[in-house]
């Protein structure tokens, strides 16, 4: 299929094909820097050909005109986990929802490229990054509206409001038929519905306005996970780019049916919609690609360096056993809060014999928890800790099983004695007084005498 796909390239491809990372393979159209879908399948081929220890190419679909969708796969392929045993992070991108918007596509094409680049240059960013994560990347998401230089795909249906998410509850452009009428967008959640539903990261590039938009497009309120959007926030402007970020409802226009709103809504994955400027050439000159979007890869590579710190990540510290009560210090590593979380204890077939009441832990914090205990718990059993990595009702749930031994402090004895054994000194000055006062003599049997 691949092979077929390329040759079908060969045959329609019209410019020229530049292989410099500052170049864009390409021809500029409208003031933008535009790549025909051919141009792009012989490119990632020849990634995937070139570079197969990271570079995975894979086929999700068709566009309505029968061309090819294809995702660029990045990562070490020599290990399918990280080099401690643990799930590599994954983070989804794709650019090209609207035909015309080619800084947008530009931006997915330059995410990939850059990985590459810096892998086979010995990057340390680039290398650690592909040895802890997965990067999936659909570059061109409208390739018919891409060549015929518009907005809408084939249909004339806008892709970004086709999605699933509060369809058509907007005043919108050209919606479609349904939710997932059109073959681009029903292949796009397919693959983040198959293939990474666990994404600890999306992000979906367009072009028009300057700005980076988090949930919702459909209302004005701040998403549940709004610690971990405020966070990125403030890192981003505290220290890489003045982009604005902001809620997309208030910082564009209301907006239904996206791939954004359907990311974090639906599937639970942290969102962002990047929308870079349409301001690409000087007059009389044409300004390399990576130098254009230089400040837009900046922030990118952050977003994808950190994607560790995008869930909540739940660290118990100790656990103490007091009479009834369980004791707990847990801190959150993760930048997003957790809430409904629930401690367990387990037997070794897995059977839950005693679960804490639900806490919560907000991102970036540490806490001391007190439960108390109904039912007799095991000195020796094992714990697990139970909660969802992001606030959104949507998001995936952990149950972890923790490497840790609960500490066990026996209650003292509250009798009369105050624990002294019968033999120690003070026990016996007391015996003898409690003796003196029960033989006591009467007065009158005194006097008697």
């Amino acid at each position: 299929m691949r092979g077929l796909a390329v040759f079908l390239a060969f045959l329609i491809l019209t410019p020229s094909i530049v292989n410099a990372q500052s170049e864009w393979p390409g021809e500029p159209v409208d003031n933008h820097v535009h790549m025909t879908w051919a141009a792009m399948t012989i490119e990632v081929n020849n990634w995937a050909d070139d570079n197969p220890d990271i570079v995975d190419l894979v086929d999700v679909g068709e566009s309505e005109l029968g061309k090819t969708l294809w995702v660029v796969r990045l990562s070490d392929w020599s290990m399918e986990t990280k080099a401690n045993g643990s799930d590599k992070e994954i983070i989804y991108i794709d650019g090209g929802h609207h035909g015309n918007e080619y800084l947008g596509t530009a931006l997915a094409w330059l995410s990939a490229k850059w990985y590459i680049d810096g892998w086979n240059n010995g990057n340390e960013e680039a290398i650690r990054v592909l040895q802890n994560s997965e990067i999936h990347i659909l570059i061109m998401l409208n390739p018919d509206g891409n060549d015929f230089d518009t907005r809408w795909n084939i249909n004339q249906v806008d892709l970004n409001r086709n999605y699933d998410h509060y369809w058509n509850t907007c005043p919108t452009t050209q919606p479609g038929s349904s939710a997932f009428s059109e073959s681009e967008t029903s292949a796009n959640s397919q693959y983040m519905n198959e293939v990474v539903p666990h994404a600890d990261l999306y992000v979906t590039m367009h072009t028009g306005v300057w700005i980076m938009l988090y949930p919702w497009g459909k209302w004005p309120e701040q998403p549940p996970d709004w610690e971990l959007y405020h966070s990125i926030r403030d890192e981003i402007h505290a220290n890489i780019s003045d982009i604005p970020i902001q809620n997309a409802n208030q910082g564009l226009y209301p907006n239904c049916g996206t791939s954004r709103d359907y990311g974090y809504g639906v599937m639970g994955y942290p969102t962002f919609t990047f929308e870079t400027d349409d301001e690409q050439f000087i007059p009389g000159s044409v300004e390399a690609l990576n130098e254009r979007l230089g400040e837009e890869m900046d922030v990118m590579r952050y977003l994808i360096d950190n994607v560790w710190f995008w869930r909540a990540r739940l660290v118990v510290d100790s656990i103490t056993l007091s009479g009834s009560q369980v004791e707990v210090q847990i801190q959150n590593q993760g930048h997003a809060s957790a809430v409904n979380a629930t401690l367990q204890q387990v037997l070794d077939d897995g059977q839950v014999i005693w679960e804490s009441n639900k806490f919560v832990l907000n991102a970036s914090s540490e806490a001391t928890f007190t439960f108390d205990v109904s039912q007799d718990i095991e000195e020796t059993g094992n714990w697990r800790i139970n909660y969802p990595v992001r606030v959104i009702d949507s998001a995936r749930w952990v149950n972890e099983t923790l490497n840790i031994t609960a500490e066990i402090i026996e209650e003292e004895d509250s009798g009369f004695l105050l624990g002294f054994g019968i033999f120690h000194p003070l026990t016996t000055v007391i015996s003898l007084i409690g003796v003196a006062i029960i033989y006591r003599p009467d007065e009158d049997t005194i006097l008697e005498d």
